[in-house]
């Protein structure tokens, strides 16, 4: 695929140390034409799905296909809307394949995915996958865990640092293809981006594992492939229990 010039752009994604299996998933997509780059930008997506190896890899390659098919095609609208449109029918998508085959009952998975328009930030969030904006060596993460101990962290019950080693820290509040109707998380407004700023998308496997400070300094020095795989390699040194996936995208322009 063609890259256009504006960005650097790199990901990585790896089984880990325990899993049999990646259910994780990502994409990026830009329109091959010029007009339609314009309106519609630059569409990068993660996934982390659940619900056993089959279901886990059914349910995040139907989430990002679904929500890149959706976001390339609406006509009328904004990139937010786009975004969320491409959710609600990923989320169908996924409950009416699992109607479908009773193996897969169960299946979801998280999604973040992100739109690079004319200097704009666009997201749109469920689950807990994580969007985090580096700008002059400070790093902010830009999404809330829906999950029950990122509720708990929230509301002060415990501490960030408690929440790694909880009992229930997988236990997800929303996901794609889980409950009758998703909210998704996406602000109303977009986020002005500036030049040198890096935006990192990753699942639990990386954050669970290496902390904030440690995916500033990576995305500070070298190129972004260099920090995708030194990222990937600290979580493995570390054990990794988890699926571990990240995609990066730093402006240049």
């Amino acid at each position: 695929m063609r890259i256009r010039s504006g960005i650097e752009l790199a990901g990585l994604s790896d089984i880990g140390c325990l899993r049999a299996d990646n259910e994780d998933r990502y994409a990026y997509w830009e329109p091959p034409d010029e007009a339609q780059f314009k309106r519609r930008g630059r569409l990068a997506i993660i996934a982390d799905g659940m619900g056993g190896c089959e279901g886990g890899q059914e349910a995040s390659r139907i989430a990002v296909e679904t929500v890149e098919r959706v976001y390339a095609s609406v006509r009328d609208g904004d990139p937010r809307s786009w975004l969320l449109e491409g959710f609600r029918a990923a989320h169908d998508r996924i409950l009416e394949q699992a109607s479908r085959h009773p193996e897969l009952q169960g299946m979801g998975t998280t999604c973040t995915a992100i739109v690079l328009r004319g200097g704009s930030l666009y997201y749109a969030h469920v689950g807990d996958s994580r969007l985090y904006l580096v700008r002059d060596s400070k790093i902010d993460r830009l999404t809330r865990d829906q999950s029950y101990v990122g509720r708990l962290v929230e509301q002060g019950v415990i501490s960030p640092e408690e929440a790694l080693s909880h009992p229930h820290r997988n236990i997800l509040i929303m996901a794609l293809g889980v409950g009758p109707e998703i909210l998704p998380e996406s602000p109303e407004q977009p986020i002005a981006l500036e030049k040198g700023d890096s935006l990192l998308l990753c699942t639990d496997g990386l954050w669970s594992m290496v902390n904030e400070n440690e995916m500033q300094l990576a995305l500070a020095g070298g190129t972004l492939e260099e920090a995708c795989q030194g990222l990937v390699q600290m979580a493995k040194q570390r054990g990794a229990p988890d699926n571990i996936t990240i995609q990066t995208v730093r402006t240049t322009a």
